[in-house]
């Protein structure tokens, strides 16, 4: 009887020692695929920083250009004023 039970506790802390040991391989296995998917992440950012440096210059120039752009839109839209002012009969210019 005594032998009986040791059998069956062998066979039992087997077991669990076998799942266990699954569980941490599958851990490992997910820490592995996390680390390479975090490496990835790291060089598509460092790839984004080292492409969009480059944009500032040409949104100050994009920027400066409708800046100029403003001005002249502005007096289109004195002018175009005016002509509805004078086709509503609003002003007698």
């Amino acid at each position: 009887m005594t032998q009986l039970l040791l059998v069956i506790s062998l066979i039992v802390t087997t077991a669990v020692v076998l799942v266990v040991v699954g569980y941490l391989i599958a851990i490992i296995y997910a820490l592995v695929g996390a680390y390479n998917n975090l490496s990835k992440l790291a060089g598509g950012l460092i790839a984004i920083k080292e492409n969009t440096d480059p944009l500032e210059g040409h949104m100050n120039t994009i920027n400066g250009g409708l800046s100029a752009l403003l001005a002249g839109l502005l007096k289109v839209n004195a002018n175009l004023a005016a002509i509805v002012g004078v086709a509503t009969g609003t002003i007698n210019k």
